[in-house]
């Protein structure tokens, strides 16, 4: 059973599932899809709300839309339906990147990572140990993995915190499109059960090919391409879907898979419009039909891609597929609303891989 399919059809349970930071439901999707039930989750952002409410009807009570700051564990619990000394099968989430950022840590005790609002991690890892579910999965962006000044005291906070609520964990960052997703999207995993249990293994690529002038995944199966995604799919225009402004009319010359570097000298063009590596790589950036989709962001600026091979925005039901929503999943608020909620999401089924793997490991 996938995501992929279009519908999340019923399977075997594998028990309770909570969900902090939930988004629109993208991991959630993938944690269903995987066996177990969400009975509960936390978001802050109301669109994110509106549309986890209009996709999982069969939640056992609201969306908590608080900040998780303000959330005590035990009505988490409470909201699952947990009583007494019961405790969730798992708890999933992926809490907001950007304290990752360089921006904020040229004060000392926040390069040193002892800021207790700097990074939401502290919210998961609290409701980690008080908690005491039966597994975790725990999604964040890699960088936070970067051996520099703002992640790397953020990183070794963290997992000094799991360890400190008595949790073993295997980390590790995979590229979504390693796993059937029509996208390059490389995000962390951290993987955990409580200290003495065989902590299980992250999944192994189903598909492979090149990322980033590299290898990866396996020999297996190429990686799934966007006019491979996109197939079949008939998407009305939408407002605003034109590249306008000082830079859109040079869109259409730019070939499918480059960016602004085709007005470059170096790339031999008569009339160069831009200095090499003057500009982020996904300035002007073209989707290939015949790879799949670079990661896509949550606020793109207004010439940032990748760019439809048409000439023009990405419309949000080719968004789906190339996150791998089903069709029929209903997004909630203004446009530029519903790209920042699917660009911050776990693609599903990615999220489907991990928590499978997790499932039919623990004990």
């Amino acid at each position: 059973m996938s995501v992929t399919s279009g519908t999340l059809s019923s399977v075997t349970s594998h028990g309770i599932a909570i969900s902090l930071f939930s988004g629109a439901g993208g991991l959630d999707l993938g944690v269903e899809a995987a066996g177990y039930e969400v009975r509960a989750a936390v978001e802050h952002n109301a669109d994110a709300v509106a549309t986890m409410e209009k996709n999982f009807s069969h939640l056992q009570s609201e969306v908590i839309q608080r900040d998780i700051l303000e959330v005590p564990t035990k009505e988490l619990l409470g909201a699952a339906g947990l009583k007494g000394r019961e405790r969730p099968d798992l708890l999933v989430g992926g809490p907001p990147c950007t304290p990752f950022s360089k921006s904020g840590f040229w004060l000392e005790y926040k390069r040193k990572g002892l800021d207790p609002g700097a990074s939401l991690l502290q919210s998961y890892t609290r409701i980690l140990r008080e908690g005491k579910p039966r597994a975790f999965v725990l999604e964040n962006v890699y960088a936070l993995t970067f051996n520099n000044k703002a992640s790397r005291p953020a990183y070794e906070r963290l997992l000094k915190e799991i360890d400190e609520a008595g949790y073993a964990c295997e980390s590790k960052v995979l590229n979504a499109a390693d796993f059937g997703v029509p996208q390059a999207r490389p995000r962390l995993f951290l993987i955990g059960v409580p200290k003495g249990k065989k902590v299980p293994q992250h999944p192994d690529p189903t598909h492979g090919g090149k990322w980033e002038r590299r290898a990866t995944g396996t020999t297996e199966q190429p990686h799934v391409t966007t006019s491979q995604a996109l197939e079949g799919l008939m998407a009305e225009p939408e407002p605003g879907e034109v590249v306008a402004g000082k830079y859109g009319h040079l869109l259409p010359d730019i070939p499918p898979g480059e960016n602004y570097l085709h007005y470059t000298e170096e790339r031999g063009h008569q009339n160069p419009e831009f200095k090499w590596r003057s500009k982020y790589w996904s300035f002007l950036l073209k989707l290939d039909p015949n790879r799949p989709a670079p990661t896509i962001q949550a606020q793109p600026g207004p010439y940032i891609g990748p760019f439809h091979w048409e000439n023009r925005r990405l419309r949000v039901p080719e968004l789906k597929r190339l996150f791998t929503f089903p069709d029929e999943f209903e997004f909630v608020g203004k446009r530029t609303s519903v790209q920042a909620q699917v660009g911050n999401c776990v693609p599903p089924l990615l999220a489907e891989k991990v928590v499978g793997s997790v499932a039919a490991q623990v004990d």
